[in-house]
């Protein structure tokens, strides 16, 4: 790709960027669930929790987020770190597609483990940074903490492995949510542990559908690899914060843009 083709494609994401970057994004966006809270820890757990199921159809999504919302009382970090068995039963009969109760109640007991052995989930992913240097090797050791707390073999593939080439698009996302800041009230910013810098794009269909049209993405498949080729890409536009072009991207994607 030339400098002036590459020139353009830049032109069109941050004029894209411009226009989806606003307040009025969070509201058919799962982000809107976290945006809920004022506690640093409550937004940590239902982003998470809402990440963990966004895939589908995004009303989907931000229902069933809220339902789990709704079930914990709407204090996510004291149900974690006090909810008892009794208290649990209601996350038996969740489902969100192949996420399901089994999966649910898992997850609740692994954040509390996270909250009262590791630090919170914000030290976790720090120390994964810290140890790693990489996004990619950030995720590998979020997982092995996140998968200590004793599970059914069927809940680990809901935490993405991008050693086996998951593209960890909802870590990404949640990463995105928790670490940029740029002002506009859609990422909250909380974490600064981790450079924007080194963050990866959520990778998805309409992601890596556009990314392929604009020639950003030559690999045809959605896999961890393709994550690193196309952020490379993104990095050339802007290397301090290469994923904010991830609102461009996903809203040229929905908005069937090209």
């Amino acid at each position: 790709m030339t400098t002036a083709e590459l020139h353009e494609i830049k032109l069109l994401l941050d004029e894209k960027f411009e226009q989806y970057n606003k307040p009025g994004f969070i509201i058919d966006d799962p982000v809107s669930i976290p945006h809920q809270f004022d506690q640093k820890e409550d937004i940590e757990i239902a982003g998470f929790l809402t990440a963990t199921i966004a895939w589908g159809q995004r009303k989907s999504i931000i229902n069933n987020a809220e339902k789990m919302m709704k079930w914990m009382g709407y204090f996510p970090h004291e149900f974690v770190l006090n909810a008892n068995n009794n208290d649990l039963k209601a996350f038996e009969k969740f489902v969100h597609r192949t996420f399901n109760g089994i999966d649910a109640v898992f997850f609740l007991k692994a954040l509390k483990h996270i909250y009262t052995r590791h630090g919170g989930l914000e030290s976790v992913f720090t120390n994964g940074f810290t140890q790693n240097a990489t996004l990619q090797g950030t995720l590998v050791y979020f997982r092995t903490i996140f998968l200590e707390a004793e599970h059914a073999t069927r809940s680990e593939k809901h935490v993405a492995n991008v050693l086996k080439q998951s593209t960890g698009k909802r870590l990404c996302m949640y990463l995105r949510w928790m670490v940029r800041n740029d002002g506009s009230g859609i990422d909250f910013g909380l974490w600064k542990g981790i450079p924007a810098s080194a963050l990866m794009l959520p990778l998805d269909v309409h992601t890596g559908t556009i990314s392929r049209k604009l020639g950003l993405l030559t690999r045809k498949q959605n896999d961890w690899q393709a994550v690193e080729e196309v952020t490379q890409q993104l990095r050339i536009f802007d290397p301090n914060d290469p994923v904010k072009y991830d609102f461009a991207l996903f809203g040229m994607g929905v908005n069937k843009v090209m």
